[in-house]
């Protein structure tokens, strides 16, 4: 896949605004959109928060583009929108425990989040979103890639559909970020991802569930954190796990974000995927990210 981001496609011109607050431009892509027309330093009103979290419904990853934030900016629009979710597991920002810092120096190998991945879907009432603002990039690459489980999941044929929806799926944290887990294994990455002993969290969420705001269904399985189907074996699981999976990575259900500095990120943790891709050896790479808390999936 290209390492250039689509490009924003424009509405036409005689349609009527979405929004009255804010300007979203979706990307020629399955996902995403620019918002505009926002100024994320000052406080949001209840409604242009009420519209952010719109178009994060219907788009699922928004980005906005030259926003000047300080760590205190960052947490208010996080408490605005919706509340924070503090992440257990990423060393947090010095002074300032609600953000965490997803860090890589030149000297390291591996980088956070370099698989395909949902954040938090370990967790009984799982994220909504994460807000990731960028700090410090690598003179080039050090994109991500997001993938959007609503179209993978409108993609399948109805018989798979009726079937995925009666399936739930356990998910956990403990073989990721447990005393034995991958992480342990990336001789680099301990020390940006902490406190192994707290990965003890194990959750049981549907395989389909329903948005809460525009009514679409979406997959919720990731490679990640989901063990297996609940009354399965994980060796039953794995076959239509696999093919899952690969349904949501497909290219055209695919959005890859190019990072400038100033770029703040909301994704929908329930509707899509993202990773980060780890291409810039020999250079840093910082970005703050809170987490918003979510509700149960139904």
């Amino acid at each position: 896949m290209s390492s250039i981001a689509p490009s924003p496609r424009s509405h036409a011109p005689d349609s009527p605004p979405r929004f009255a607050r804010i300007r979203a431009t979706p990307f020629d892509a399955a996902l995403g959109a620019e918002i505009s027309g926002v100024d994320l330093s000052q406080r949001l009103d209840q409604q242009t928060a009420a519209e952010i979290n719109g178009a994060l419904a219907e788009f699922e990853v928004l980005v906005f583009r030259d926003q000047e934030l300080t760590p205190e900016q960052h947490i208010a629009i996080a408490e605005r929108l919706g509340g924070i979710d503090v992440n257990r597991f990423f060393r947090p920002v010095d002074g300032y425990p609600l953000i965490a810092e997803v860090r890589k120096e030149p000297q390291h190998n591996a980088n956070i989040g370099g698989g395909w991945h949902t954040d938090h879907s370990y967790d009984a009432i799982p994220a909504k979103g994460s807000l990731l603002y960028a700090r410090q990039l690598p003179s080039a690459g050090g994109d991500t890639m997001f993938a959007s489980a609503t179209k993978a999941f409108a993609s399948l044929s109805a018989g798979l559909q009726a079937t995925l929806r009666t399936l739930r799926a356990h998910h956990s944290s403990r073989h990721v970020f447990g005393a034995e887990g991958a992480i342990r294994a990336q001789t680099d990455l301990p020390g940006r991802v902490l406190n192994p002993e707290l990965a003890t969290q194990d959750a049981l969420h549907p395989v389909v569930f329903l948005h809460p705001l525009n009514g679409r269904e979406a997959l919720y399985v990731n490679p990640g954190f989901t063990l297996r189907f609940d009354g399965w074996t994980q060796a039953e699981s794995a076959p239509l796990l696999a093919y899952l999976y690969e349904q949501v990575a497909r290219e055209d259900f695919a959005y890859r974000l190019v990072w400038r500095l100033g770029t703040l990120t909301l994704w929908d943790n329930r509707t899509t995927w993202h990773k980060a891709v780890n291409d810039y050896p020999g250079e840093r790479r910082v970005l703050h990210r809170i987490t918003l808390a979510g509700e149960p999936l139904n």
